[in-house]
């Protein structure tokens, strides 16, 4: 990485990737030279994709997503976040906030963030309007019971929702 090159995380779980998601990456693009999507491998969250299948989901997604002059990775990790954004040389962490209720959660762990690592800054963006009501769990309720997540998701994600349901 070049000395005076900004590279953030944006950690999450990613089970799905939702347009939400997809919102924040693509307002982090202008604010960085580099962006890392880090899909969180916690098996305790009982996901309905691997981490490999939602990394691969991702990059897929991403292939024709236009990201400026911001480099884009996908990888996994596990772990304490904030040892992960040390390794990789980053400044910053990005977290989407939709609700106030997001916001208390995501301040105390910015917090901790801070205090286990000051360098580290952590960036909030708010969610925009037409995506702050969707998160990837209620996605999957809904999708589970036969509701309609078209336009939540980019079209990729509902096709493999799909084929992991068995339909």
């Amino acid at each position: 990485m070049k000395p005076d090159m900004k590279r953030a995380i944006f950690p999450g779980s990613f089970d799905p990737l939702t347009m939400g998601h997809l919102d924040i990456i693509e307002r982090s693009t202008s604010l960085f030279d580099e962006l890392v999507i880090a899909v969180l491998n916690n098996p305790d969250k009982n996901p309905m994709f691997s981490p490999e299948e939602r990394c691969e989901m991702i990059e897929e997604v991403l292939a024709d997503f236009n990201s400026g002059d911001c480099r884009l990775v996908v990888e996994s990790f596990s772990g304490l976040l904030v040892n992960y954004v040390k390794s990789k040389n980053a400044t910053s962490i990005i977290r989407g906030i939709r609700a106030v209720s997001d916001y208390e959660y995501e301040r105390r762990m910015a917090l901790m963030n801070k205090r286990l690592a000051p360098e580290i800054e952590t960036v909030f963006l708010m969610a925009s309007e037409e995506y702050s009501y969707v998160s990837s769990r209620l996605l999957k309720q809904v999708f589970l019971l036969d509701g309609r997540v078209d336009g939540l998701v980019p079209k990729l994600i509902v096709d493999r929702l799909r084929s992991k349901n068995g339909g």
